[in-house]
């Protein structure tokens, strides 16, 4: 699909999406709602933000030692970056964004780099079904407001989505603890293709595999799959702030139901889930926990402004520091899946 059509469809969807958030409720009372939420909680919502950043950080940092020893401020500024540019453009970009963008800096291979990023949302899914399963086993009973169908459709789709997860690393593992024996597989296959394009295939798959290095030692996977639980725990207890900073009753467990409705809403491919990351909110704090649809509407919108709001403002003034403009954001980002990931890029790329 051409890019024009690609970016009409997402203004349409997002445009749609924040339409049947906003059509069923008062925009005055949601205003009134956000005028009177308490600052101080806000602020909290904005810290445990930063927080869960910070954390992701550290963990990035853990994927790419075995590639490269990265300084906390390279891997922050990337994913800073990068987080400003989901935030600001359709389609996830920033996912391809960050890994290149500190490739470029840090002068590592591009597919390395993005095989980390693979391995951390693999991460983050594990951690996220996970802790659902910590609030369905112990805490899901307390909800009176939700029809038990839901909850069983919220039970299967935790399950799937776990289960795939898992078998996604477990292949990784079982690919990174024989590189040799899929450079043999990846050889074989390439004998149908033209001499080049097998050689190019070969370099691009053995750089990926040498980002999924650190999946060759358990150990030490685990201890950085440890940092999900406190990242993700910290976006859970910012959404609990914000409920509260607008007089919605939510229990702390609650907040773990709420965490994994927005982590669905902002998969949606709108710039930073617009629309989706309200509605999924919304439906989360309505028909589950009761809130007036006002205060959940408020509610969603200044949690999503918190979220997003700082790391796009600094991310974009980096960018402008860098001399990028978010043209040449995606351009840098469709490089990284269609341009040469295969050797080291220099810093003038």
């Amino acid at each position: 699909m051409p890019r024009y059509a690609r970016n009409i469809l997402v203004v349409v969807l997002t445009g749609v999406l924040m339409w049947l958030v906003l059509r069923r409720v008062d925009l005055l009372s949601v205003w009134s709602e956000i005028r009177r939420a308490r600052v101080d909680l806000v602020f909290w919502a904005g810290a445990l933000s930063v927080l869960s950043l910070l954390i992701r950080v550290i963990r990035w940092q853990g994927l790419l030692a075995p590639i490269k020893a990265v300084g906390f401020l390279s891997a922050f500024r990337a994913t800073v970056m990068g987080f400003a540019v989901n935030a600001l453009l359709p389609g996830r970009l920033g996912e391809v964004f960050r890994p290149y963008v500190l490739a470029r800096r840090e002068h590592l291979s591009a597919s390395a780099a993005l095989a980390t990023i693979v391995l951390e949302r693999l991460l983050d899914l594990i951690a996220v079904v996970l802790l659902f399963s910590v609030f369905l086993i112990g805490f899901s009973g307390g909800m009176r407001h939700v029809e038990g169908q839901m909850l069983t459709t919220l039970k299967v789709a935790g399950v799937l989505a776990g289960g795939g997860a898992v078998v996604a690393l477990a292949l990784i593992v079982m690919v990174s603890a024989a590189p040799t024996r899929m450079a043999k597989f990846v050889s074989l296959v390439g004998r149908l293709l033209p001499h080049r394009i097998a050689e190019a295939v070969l370099g691009m798959v053995m750089a990926f595999t040498t980002g999924f290095e650190v999946a060759r030692q358990p150990v030490r996977l685990l201890r950085i799959f440890l940092w999900s639980i406190p990242m993700w725990l910290g976006v859970a207890a910012g959404a609990w702030c914000i409920c509260y900073a607008f007089g919605i009753p939510l229990p702390p467990s609650g907040s773990l139901l709420l965490m994994v409705l927005m982590v669905l809403g902002v998969s949606v491919p709108t710039p930073a889930g617009t629309g989706a990351f309200h509605a999924a909110f919304q439906i989360g704090a309505t028909r589950f926990y009761g809130a007036p649809p006002e205060a959940a509407i408020g509610a969603a919108l200044v949690l999503h402004l918190v979220t997003f709001g700082p790391v796009a403002a600094v991310g974009v003034g980096w960018m402008v520091h860098d001399g990028l403009s978010l043209r040449g954001a995606v351009h840098l980002a469709e490089a990284g899946t269609s341009g040469d990931v295969v050797g080291k890029i220099s810093t003038s790329a």
